[in-house]
């Protein structure tokens, strides 16, 4: 008996269903419109957003606040172009994602056809791989290949182009039962003689510190991370893609390194003689100035792509494996060395570290006149919502004071923009992690430079009934730009001011009235404007949970982010506040 005939885009959503979708962020359009039809049969929950970056940005939400592979659809030219800001911010957050994309028929590609893009050229850089399928019988095997490179390794985007003949040929449906993937075999299990090193190094140090980047969250490690820093009870800093693989109360955590990081975390790289690097980049905006980072640091890198490893600090300990394998392997040595007496001695340097941690604590100041301070929204957001929430940031002030003031417990509950910083993440990220964990609250702590860039999936979030709720925190301003505009441009504010206007006189009329925005999209819009308020108002919106929700906190334009290191600075530099350099000298220890 001959296997039932059915057609390619029939075989794309039955692949899509055998690897284990259950969500797609999609829109249609003629190239992919052919699998659209299939869909209406299928399993698969298909969202509709209102722009193909949104379904980007939300396909990474789903992923990086469930640990599952998030999906996007578009069709060809400019519905796949607009996926390829979400597609780079993926790959430079090792986000596990597969973008489906309809491509023009076989016979037309290269000639220039309606809604023609290379596709696949374009997005060659950012993807870890991608696919063009022109024959209908090797949808199956992409598709199982697509999600097996996204999933595995260091996690990254995958896209897979299907020509629109390939969607409308009949095939028959197999399941691959192997990959092929010759090449392909990205190392788990880290080699028992770094580890070893590692462990030998560790026990000699006297100023350890372990340095957390966002594979440690990625490859689901944080409670072996927890085991092995109380087992050593090495000071622990964890970078802004890393925030909650450590719990933010424990008292070895000194908080997140970097341009805006705290004193004390900055203070531990800079003056530590060994680095435990894990599942970290070195990325520029936690090391500063190469030359002048923690001059007088060994290196022990753990990372699953060893690309990274000695990228761009020579490491002396490289490790090539799954942060969680390596912290077993490494906590199996270290509970031996101790059963046979070697321990590390890091009692000053312990001391030292908090010491630093209790004299240069996250602050702010409060604004002179009567505003709100959008450090304050944040905090009281954070304490009310609590640390089982999830909260998506967009880029900029507030996505460094979410990340500052929020107390994070748990990993998979603060989702940003970290390697690509791309405005407009947070409404769509936080629409899909709310469909990854529908139980969970998800706020989306949002500006009102990056709203405006992607509110329209406010309007999707209302239809499809998925509450999230938006903290706005609004200062009528991009205003991390006025912020270095006031440090470094003489206070020149050229184009950062998003209610300028020309002439006339009386009161300013806001544009756009978000809280009217809000109601216009279906949603719920709440506004707060003084400290007193902001407790009830974000009580109020807590307790509404059908329907999305948008507070538009109208916060002071001149608050600042503090610590800082100014760009390509030395970590040296740091200032703790507006004219206030921190003091952590070697004689201190």
């Amino acid at each position: 008996m001959s296997e039932q005939q059915i057609t390619g885009a029939q075989s794309l959503v039955k692949s899509l269903e055998a690897a284990g979708t259950e969500t797609i962020f999609g829109y249609p359009g003629g190239a992919i419109l052919p699998a659209y039809d299939p869909l209406m049969d299928s399993t698969i929950r298909h969202i509709l957003v209102r722009h193909e970056q949104g379904a980007g940005h939300a396909a990474e939400g789903y992923a990086s606040a469930t640990g599952r592979v998030g999906v996007c659809m578009a069709t060809s030219g400019p519905g796949a172009t607009n996926l390829v800001t979400p597609i780079a911010d993926a790959y430079m957050d090792s986000v596990p994602m597969v973008a489906i994309t309809g491509q023009v028929p076989a016979s037309l590609i290269g000639t220039d056809a309606f809604q023609e893009a290379d596709i696949r050229g374009i997005t060659m850089p950012i993807t870890k791989h991608n696919f063009l399928v022109t024959d209908a019988a090797e949808i199956p095997q992409r598709i199982a290949e697509a999600f097996h490179l996204a999933s595995t390794g260091r996690p990254g985007p995958v896209l897979v182009d299907v020509a629109k003949n390939a969607l409308q040929a009949m095939t028959t449906f197999r399941w691959p039962t192997e990959l092929q993937l010759p090449g392909y075999r990205p190392v788990t299990k880290p080699h028992a003689k770094q580890i070893r090193e590692a462990a030998r190094l560790m026990l000699a140090s006297k100023k350890p510190v372990l340095y957390v980047g966002g594979g440690t969250i990625r490859s689901g490690a944080h409670r072996e991370l927890r085991k092995l820093a109380e087992l050593t009870g090495i000071p622990v800093v964890t970078t802004l893609m890393a925030r909650g693989a450590f719990p933010d109360s424990h008292p070895q955590h000194l908080g997140m390194p970097g341009m805006h990081g705290t004193v004390s975390a900055v203070a531990a790289l800079q003056k530590s003689d060994l680095m435990i690097s894990l599942g970290a980049r070195f990325d520029d905006r936690v090391t500063g100035d190469l030359k002048t980072f923690a001059p007088n640091a060994a290196v022990i890198h753990a990372d699953i792509d060893p690309a990274e490893i000695g990228k761009n600090r020579y490491a002396d300990v490289p490790i090539v494996g799954d942060i969680r394998e390596v912290l077993v392997d490494l906590i199996a040595v270290l509970e031996a060395e101790q059963a046979a007496g070697r321990v590390g001695d890091y009692e000053a340097w312990v001391a030292f570290c908090a010491g630093i941690k209790k004299q240069y604590p996250l602050g702010y100041d409060a604004p002179t006149d009567s505003g709100l301070a959008p450090q304050y929204v944040i905090e009281r957001l954070g304490k009310i919502a609590g640390p089982e929430a999830i909260y998506a940031a967009g880029v900029g002030q507030h996505q460094m004071w979410a990340a500052q003031f929020i107390g994070y417990e748990h990993p998979n509950t603060w989702l940003n923009s970290g390697g690509a910083g791309t405005m407009g993440y947070s409404v769509p990220a936080a629409m899909g992690a709310k469909v990854g964990r529908p139980d969970a609250t998800v706020w989306s702590i949002d500006g009102d430079g990056c709203f405006q860039m992607t509110n329209q999936e406010l309007a999707t979030c209302a239809i499809e009934n998925i509450p999230i709720k938006v903290a706005l925190i609004n200062n009528d301003n991009l205003g991390m730009v006025r912020q270095w505009q006031t440090l470094f441009y003489e206070q020149r504010y050229s184009n950062t001011d998003l209610q300028k206007h020309g002439g006339g006189t009386g009161a300013v009329k806001r544009i756009p009235d978000f809280p009217k925005l809000a109601e216009a999209y279906g949603c719920v819009g709440l506004s707060c404007e003084s400290a007193e308020d902001v407790d009830s108002v974000i009580e109020k919106a807590m307790s509404i949970n059908d329907a999305p929700v948008v507070v538009d906190f109208r916060v002071h334009k001149d608050a600042m982010v503090w610590p800082m290191i100014a760009g390509g600075a030395s970590n040296d530099e740091i200032q703790y506040a507006r004219d206030l350099a921190p003091k952590f000298d070697e004689d201190d220890l």
